[in-house]
């Protein structure tokens, strides 16, 4: 709207008498200020948001000059070379190509050994009556560089004399066979690479959950200290079923009934409701379906 259409307005919606008994203090709401068309001139964007075109073979001042940064001879001087081209031999990519996949779900297991965990014990870098999870292991350097959590193996199963209470990711059957026959127990619970992050900082419980019931015959230290972040339970159906199988010694076994299967999608046979189907005797099928 042009401005003095928008004088004539104002003046006839607001007369001068009007506006004199206001005060000069609603002035500014009346008449708002107006700014001049040409701040679209002077529009700008950051400095350093646009850079000057380099001016290629100007001279030898700019350092773009004669061979305008190409060098001298060769194919890159004279014209462009295409991507992967190897002087019209056999390309690289067809030699070695990319074979085979990258498994997103994988995981990496640090290994550990129980004569390794007997030999700490013995240098009383453990503590056999308290449980040993990740974080004693990773403070008394036994591991190092934990990522996706720890697996028992049982290398030198023969050296282990005390019975040991280990809480790990993984363990394998031999490992488990071993440490039970020295008295201790093996206790696999699922963590993640965030949670072993606040574990070893000391944010989150190494070993109970909402869904844990985990119980370890060790010495009494007082009462269980509270954490800001709790420690996570799984999700995905590959980890619950892990855990849920009592010959993994898994901390959600308890959630099995009495002769259940750790799976979630195979029933157990002879586990669930039995449905009675209705047979017909060969006698009244045969009467059924005479021609005659």
């Amino acid at each position: 709207m042009p401005p003095n259409l928008q004088k004539t307005f104002r003046a006839s919606w607001f007369p001068a008498s009007s506006i004199t008994r206001t005060g000069p203090s609603f002035l500014p709401f009346l008449y708002p200020q107006q700014r001049s068309a040409s701040i679209l001139s002077s529009l700008s964007d950051n400095a350093g948001a646009y850079h000057r075109k380099i001016r290629r073979g100007r001279g030898p001042s700019s350092g773009k000059g004669k061979t305008s940064g190409r060098g001298q001879k060769g194919q890159k001087a004279r014209g462009k070379v295409p991507r992967g081209f190897n002087g019209g031999q056999t390309t690289e990519e067809v030699y070695h190509g990319v074979r085979g996949f990258e498994n997103q779900f994988s995981i990496e297991l640090k290994p550990l050994n129980l004569e390794k965990v007997q030999t700490w014990v013995d240098q009383g870098r453990l503590n056999p009556s308290q449980p040993i999870t990740i974080r004693e292991l990773a403070k008394s350097r036994c591991v190092s560089q934990v990522e996706d959590g720890i697996k028992l193996l049982a290398k030198g199963s023969e050296k282990v004399t005390s019975p040991l209470h280990i809480v790990a990711s993984r363990a394998s059957a031999s490992a488990i066979a071993a440490v039970e026959a020295a008295g201790g127990s093996v206790t696999t619970r699922y963590y993640t690479p965030q949670s072993i992050k606040r574990i070893i900082k000391g944010k989150t419980d190494p070993i109970h959950s909402l869904q844990s019931q985990i119980a370890i015959p060790v010495e009494e230290r007082g009462e269980r200290k509270e954490y800001p972040v709790r420690l996570p339970d799984p999700t995905s159906r590959k980890d619950i079923e892990y855990y849920r199988d009592p010959a993994h010694r898994g901390y959600l076994s308890h959630h099995l009934e009495e002769g259940q299967g750790p799976s979630l999608f195979f029933k157990t046979p002879g586990v669930g409701k039995s449905v009675a189907r209705k047979t017909r005797s060969k006698s009244a099928s045969a009467t059924v379906n005479r021609i005659w």
